[in-house]
């Protein structure tokens, strides 16, 4: 090549700039082949983590049968040992995952850090199945937001695509859609929580990601309705009376749950620092507590809750009354623990078993019913998402006839659990990781 050959790079730049308008139409493009392409992955690789999840669990059960005492040794060890390993390497991994994508949509630098990385989204995964199989009560829902948001942002450096706020927006409302199959429920998740200004432009966004996931999910998994068909429903006067009870009493102990957590990551008192000290001694308490409660409870306790949630939603059998109590406690020994995992289905099953000792109050009403508002005011009390728990609900149990009494049990609970802990909870861990970012920062300057 002489001197004045011009390389192709050189030839499609001068190209591009004679042409008007080829610059934007080809960022756009590259734009939209980034999110379609790391929609398709993120709802591929929620469909294997589900999948995984639930053989986990399924594994767990089976050895507790053979070998019922042996979560006592089993639950408490590893979850020291994946506190340890959490803490160790990969300290951007613990807790639920949708505070780390908070985090980053407000501070975008986070996204290139290894809060979103992909290393760490994998050991995110690898590290709540592990959860899962000692009878953790975590969910996949959060973790795979953050890796949804991982993926994302990958697939965007690849292809050279600047980040935006929009971006981890729109993959971690997939990662909701493809967790639940709930393609409504992740947009409201995208406007009530990772969104502080919904702009018509991330809204296609957020759409298009949601759609491009849905559609992987519902071609390999098919059309399920997550915890089964809810055929009940409840007359005017039932609504008045039982909406605001579970309201009121599911936004309190919702609001309860996220004081205790936000206690147990930011309080300076100095029983919740000694704890802090010792994450792994801890973790090792956290996990006793979840072994000997599920137990007692015959292992309904142990993993998510799901096959208990589904019975009491379809109305095909009666938990044991201890379930919603004995719930809370393993999902909050779980969640302070500092382990990976979410809490969205572990919230629901805490709820369904809060509905079932609501339905004593209202024994001319159906059960079934009565469950769902229960559900509905606890996972308000704890997300602060009335309409991202009310969406949710009405598509993972097929009961529109309820959206009414859900909606009013809704904005009940969420005023309720305001007044018990002012904080959002994902908000209010989502600052720990901007913290800490803000100290490596200053650590950095100083050696310098």
């Amino acid at each position: 090549m002489s001197c004045g050959a011009l390389s192709p790079q050189e030839h499609f730049k001068r190209f591009a700039k004679a042409v008007p308008g080829f610059d934007t139409s080809f960022d756009l493009a590259r734009r939209r082949a980034a999110t379609a392409a790391g929609a398709i992955s993120l709802g591929l690789l929620a469909i294997v983590f589900a999948w995984t999840g639930d053989k986990a669990q399924q594994i767990f059960l089976s050895i507790t049968r053979s070998y019922p005492y042996l979560p006592l040794i089993l639950t408490p060890s590893v979850f020291a040992a994946v506190v340890w390993i959490t803490n160790t390497w990969a300290p951007a991994a613990k807790g639920s995952g949708i505070p780390q994508v908070i985090a980053a949509g407000k501070d975008l630098d986070l996204a290139y850090s290894k809060l979103l990385s992909l290393p760490t989204a994998m050991a995110k995964l690898v590290l709540t199945v592990a959860m899962l199989l000692v009878g953790g009560s975590v969910g996949r829902e959060g973790p795979t937001v953050q890796v949804s948001a991982a993926i994302m942002i990958t697939c965007h450096k690849i292809l050279r695509v600047p980040m935006t706020a929009g971006v981890l927006i729109a993959g971690g409302a997939a990662g909701v859609a493809a967790a639940f199959n709930t393609p409504l429920a992740g947009v409201a998740f995208a406007i009530e929580e990772l969104a502080s200004a919904f702009e018509q432009r991330v809204a296609v966004l957020v759409m298009a990601a949601v759609v491009a996931s849905g559609l992987v999910s519902l071609g390999i998994a098919g059309d399920y309705v997550y915890f089964g068909v809810m055929h009940e429903t409840l007359d005017v006067g039932s609504v008045v009376l039982a909406a605001p009870v579970a309201g009121i009493l599911g936004g309190a102990a919702g609001g309860l749950f996220s004081r205790c957590l936000l206690a147990f990551a930011r309080s300076g008192h100095s029983w919740f620092v000694a704890v802090r000290k010792r994450p792994v001694l801890a973790a090792f308490a956290c996990g006793l507590i979840v072994a000997i409660a599920g137990l007692l409870t015959g292992g309904s306790t142990w993993g998510t809750g799901y096959e208990t949630t589904k019975q009491l939603v379809e109305g095909q059998g009666d938990a044991s009354v201890w379930f919603g109590p004995a719930k809370f406690l393993v999902t909050t020994a779980t969640a302070v623990s500092g382990a990976p995992g979410g809490i969205f289905a572990p919230s629901l099953s805490v709820g369904a078993g809060f509905g079932q000792l609501l339905s004593f109050l209202f024994p001319d009403d159906p059960m079934a019913a009565i469950v769902l508002l229960g559900m509905t005011g606890y996972f308000v009390g704890v997300v602060r998402a009335p309409l991202t728990a009310v969406i949710i609900l009405m598509e993972t149990t097929a009961s529109r006839g309820m959206i009414l009494p859900l909606f009013m049990t809704a904005i009940i609970a969420d005023a309720v659990s305001k007044l018990v802990c002012r904080e959002k909870l994902y908000h209010g861990l989502s600052k720990g990781f901007v913290v800490q970012r803000s100290s490596q920062g200053d650590s950095a300057a100083k050696q310098a």
